[in-house]
């Protein structure tokens, strides 16, 4: 009997204790009930469904990075790195897991529609190579807001 109480005690408060969550200053979490979105979580702490809750993003709202590396034909590979953030996290959240690809892909297209890049100064692709992709991230709740590109 002893035993059996003391298993109930230590349940009920694991199941207490994971039903409090705490979101560090500067993150966002996304919250998931049944494969469905429910609400997003800001700094602080709040109270969640242990059972049927789960946080499926822990999105970060100071910024992100991403190497690139995009081999070229012609023997001159471009190289960099793309610094982005998250501005609107609820628009964000559907797309998050896929942010890689979505900057990798853009920049490649991008990289693509330039001329010969061992002509253009570094600066100016970088520049363009980022307004290429805020266009297709600022729908998205995404914002780049740097591309170096590294000398060839």
């Amino acid at each position: 009997m002893m035993t059996f109480l003391t298993l109930l005690v230590a349940s009920l408060a694991v199941l207490i204790a994971s039903a409090v969550r705490r979101v560090p200053q500067g993150q966002v979490y996304s919250l998931y009930r049944r494969g469905k979105p429910v609400r997003l979580l800001q700094a602080g702490t709040h109270l969640v469904l242990p059972l049927l809750d789960r946080v499926t993003h822990k999105i970060d709202l100071a910024g992100q990075t991403l190497r690139l590396e995009y081999p070229q034909a012609d023997a001159h590979d471009v190289r960099g790195t793309v610094y982005w953030q998250v501005l609107e996290p609820e628009r964000a959240d559907a797309v998050f897991e896929q942010v890689d690809q979505l900057i990798r892909r853009g920049a490649q297209e991008a990289l693509r529609s330039e001329p010969a890049v061992e002509q253009i100064d570094r600066r100016d692709l970088g520049v363009r190579v980022k307004q290429s992709l805020n266009h297709v991230l600022r729908e998205r709740g995404m914002m780049v807001t740097r591309v170096e590109l590294d000398a060839a």
